[in-house]
């Protein structure tokens, strides 16, 4: 049996890689304008494409700690944003140790958690996603790294705090990931 749930574990794991690697196409690909021929080169046509796109990856992971930390450990966290990092030339390590320390502060949180409505998780994810931007903002702005706009930056961080009930969502109703009720045990009798 503990084969069973250690087999469970990678799945979600590698369900989560999955994930990613499918978000890191989309980004990578160039989707400007759509293939449209009747726009000029440059111009894309829609004003939405000018607003930058939320971080679906950053919401969906702090939605899958807060829901069932145990499925998703700290490396495979680690190691997909550090790869993230170099994909799209963003300093290594910085985004990665950012979201580790996230993860770590809601995964040590998880009982109290699980008492809070989903508005007070809400409000809470939403803080710690503005403290996370503004961190990796005052980072880089420290070492002098080049950095996109304060605008742009709070637009995709809107964004992303726009995103995370609908990551919830598809977390409870597509994966079958929610909060454990307070003492529920798994199917080996363990504490979850």
């Amino acid at each position: 049996m503990a084969e069973r749930s250690l087999s469970g574990r990678l799945w979600f794991a590698a369900l989560f890689l999955g994930i990613g690697a499918l978000i890191w196409l989309f980004r990578l690909l160039p989707l400007e304008g759509l293939g449209d021929p009747s726009l000029a080169p440059g111009e894309t046509g829609l004003t939405l494409a000018r607003w930058p796109a939320p971080d679906i990856m950053l919401a969906l992971t702090l939605a899958w700690v807060v829901r069932r930390p145990d499925l998703l450990p700290a490396p495979v966290i680690v190691a997909y944003f550090f790869i993230e990092d170099i994909l799209m030339m963003r300093p290594p390590g910085l985004w990665a140790l950012i979201m580790l320390g996230a993860t770590e502060f809601l995964r040590r949180r998880n009982p109290t958690l699980r008492g809070l409505v989903f508005w007070l998780e809400f409000a809470l994810v939403s803080a710690m996603m503005l403290g996370m931007f503004l961190l990796n903002r005052m980072v880089l702005g420290i070492v002098m790294v080049p950095q996109a706009p304060l605008g742009l930056s709070l637009a995709q961080f809107v964004g992303t705090v726009g995103v995370y009930p609908v990551m919830v969502a598809c977390l409870h109703f597509g994966l079958g990931l929610r909060k454990p009720a307070t003492g529920e045990v798994d199917d080996l009798g363990q504490k979850l």
